[in-house]
């Protein structure tokens, strides 16, 4: 076994669906224990030469597999990858006895399950420079382990979760619903609205929110249909008010003080679009690419969009190393 040179006890295999995941062929993954004991999971994509490693930090609902085709198109540009597996979601320890509920205890526990994957990638001595790519969720995470410091030479964004899409009515009910069900107890149940089955086993192709690619819709689709226990519903009234609770400090604090990249599409329905561009108008080193026609998965739309994308990526990771 390879021994955690952070942790000093040995690495525990986990498993890794390779069939579904499409990436490169010799991944791995592992069982990593955060600081508060909860299990989380953490797949690595090696490659031979790498000239940097790419810490994917996924979106809500998401796992490891769903990035094997970034891991593929970024070890085309000289980059091995790591995805994580969140605490509540994918194959890492689950927060409620319904599996299918989205939860979290603080939204700030997910800094633990951060801290944890940089001690890991420091025990795989993975090839550094090491850079952020956070999705979506992933994105707020990100946001703040920036401001925690971590040890990244760049940040890239896709579809951020700086606010949450709503309107103008239910954004003052989603805030007093779910602070009250703090307080009578009731937090642990879906926010309205939310469903056990995943989005993407209930939502037909032509009418989805996350992709205009067929192929990448039918990809993530196979997934769920393959491994069940990959999949999560919506979330916790709980995992609501944290959220918004986390996007609005973050919305209150200055632009960290990194290089950044962040990926729109033009036809975002799921994030709050004004709170990117915000942020984005604010970061002194940021640059906000927006793609033409691209819903909230920018890094699973049409090949001509993933290309320009990833060659970005690369363009952006490389003038830091």
């Amino acid at each position: 076994m390879i021994q955690n040179r952070v942790a000093e006890a040995p690495m525990e295999a986990a498993p890794f669906h390779d069939d579904v995941a499409e990436g490169p062929a010799d991944a791995m993954a592992y069982w990593v224990n955060a600081a508060d004991g909860l299990r989380i999971r953490v797949a690595h994509w090696p490659k031979d030469g790498a000239i940097g490693t790419v810490l994917i930090f996924p979106g809500r609902t998401e796992y490891a597999e769903k990035y094997g085709r970034d891991a593929a198109a970024l070890a085309e540009r000289g980059f091995a990858t790591v995805a994580i597996d969140w605490r509540g979601q994918g194959l890492a320890a689950r927060l409620q006895d319904d599996r299918n509920i989205g939860h979290v205890g603080k939204f700030i526990d997910y800094q633990l399950d951060v801290a944890a994957v940089m001690d890991h990638c420091a025990a795989l001595d993975l090839p550094k420079p090491w850079y952020l790519l956070g999705h979506s969720m992933g994105g707020c995470i990100g946001l703040r382990a920036l401001h925690e410091q971590i040890d990244v030479a760049a940040a890239a964004f896709s579809a951020p979760m700086w606010g949450i899409q709503m309107s103008a009515v239910m954004r003052p009910a989603a805030w007093a619903l779910s602070s009250l069900s703090r307080y009578l107890r009731f937090s642990h149940v879906f926010a309205p609205g939310q469903l056990a089955q995943p989005y993407v086993l209930r939502a037909a192709f032509e009418v989805n929110t996350l992709t205009s690619d067929e192929d990448m819709f039918h990809y993530m689709r196979r997934q769920l249909e393959g491994y069940p226990d990959l999949a999560l519903g919506g979330p916790s009234l709980h995992w609501l008010n944290e959220a918004l609770v986390e996007m609005r400090t973050l919305a209150n604090m200055p632009a960290p003080d990194i290089d950044c990249v962040t990926f729109l599409g033009t036809d975002e329905a799921i994030v709050d679009t004004d709170r990117v561009h915000a942020r984005m108008e604010s970061w002194p080193n940021g640059d906000l690419v927006m793609i033409q026609n691209g819903r909230h998965e920018v890094l699973m739309e049409t090949p001509a969009h993933r290309t320009a994308i990833f060659d970005r990526l690369a363009e952006h990771f490389i003038a830091h190393r």
